[in-house]
């Protein structure tokens, strides 16, 4: 039987409607119960912004990078439907031998990254997999943020009539989940996880080339949980405040660990930090999420064109 290969996009996933909303948890935590007052809360949360798009924008960036390979894209979720199982399971009975996944969240973790790697190997069986553990440097995703960041700040800072300040996120992890383990039962020393380097690596390259200065960007993770035990930071809230304290009077802020709009975009910073931000009477903008964006696109394209470099 000749080989035939995809590729498959993973992403994290979101319910469809609001009475979905504690399954999906529940596939979030691995069956660990949450207290009502936080699945009311996420409710709460949804209901504000309607429904969220990730599984439709990201359906729709698949679509793109099919069109632009030429070949077969397939999308699994972690959390929710398209769960990554039964997305493989197709891809076996359409004939797929070989796959380059591509997971949606391009700075590399053990607690997002690892999970779904371990999901994907779960249900591939004997078929070949080339999976991409983290792109965070990739140059055409600095460029992609970097478009979408001078839209809104060349703009606004015209406007001010001197340099606004960006603060760039990533979302949060539990403390725990990226401290350096133990060394193995061989003894080899693991590798620290290296999600908070690289999330602030992206930043970096994102603002260099927008033209921002070292002295006018600064980095906060987002969206801490609401379980227990501490997640890392700066929290947003937390440098907002310093910000305001030192002049800041308008900001731009910008995610760089998300590819399209979802709660933690559409909620946490269109809502909740803008608020926030309100009440020191700071303005703040956001620029728009990647979503469709062409040169999102032609990273993913790369990526995938190299992976299937090396499955051949």
């Amino acid at each position: 039987m000749s080989e035939r290969a995809a590729v498959l996009l993973l992403a994290h996933g979101t319910p469809d409607t609001l009475d979905e909303i504690p399954e999906y948890l529940r596939n979030i935590t691995g069956g660990r119960p949450l207290p009502d007052s936080v699945v009311e809360e996420i409710r709460h949360r949804y209901s504000l912004i309607g429904a969220s798009p990730l599984t439709q924008l990201t359906l729709e960036q698949g679509r793109l990078l099919a069109e632009e390979l030429g070949m077969p894209v397939y999308v699994g979720m972690r959390n929710w439907k398209p769960y990554i199982a039964d997305v493989v399971a197709r891809m076996r009975e359409d004939g797929i031998t070989k796959i380059v996944a591509i997971c949606l969240a391009p700075q590399n973790s053990r607690t997002s990254v690892g999970l779904y790697r371990r999901a994907l190997f779960a249900a591939s069986g004997a078929m070949r997999i080339e999976f991409i553990n983290g792109w965070a440097d990739h140059p055409l995703l600095a460029d992609a943020f970097a478009e979408r960041l001078r839209i809104v700040l060349e703009p606004f800072q015209l406007d001010a009539g001197q340099p606004i300040p960006v603060l760039f996120t990533a979302h949060s992890v539990p403390c725990r989940t990226i401290q350096t383990p133990a060394p193995s039962d061989t003894g080899a020393a693991l590798d620290p996880d290296p999600y908070a380097v690289e999330a602030k690596r992206t930043a970096a390259l994102v603002a260099e080339r927008a033209g921002v200065q070292e002295d006018q960007w600064c980095f906060a993770f987002q969206s801490q949980g609401m379980s227990g035990g501490p997640w890392i930071g700066p929290t947003v809230e937390d440098t907002l405040t310093a910000l305001h304290q030192q002049g800041a009077g308008k900001i731009v802020l910008q995610p760089i660990g998300f590819l399209c709009d979802h709660v933690e975009i559409l909620y946490d910073i269109d809502i909740a930090f803008r608020e926030f931000a309100n009440k020191l009477q700071m303005e703040l903008k956001r620029p728009e999420s990647l979503n469709d964006s062409p040169l999102l696109i032609a990273a993913l394209a790369d990526l995938a064109r190299k992976g299937l470099e090396r499955l051949a």
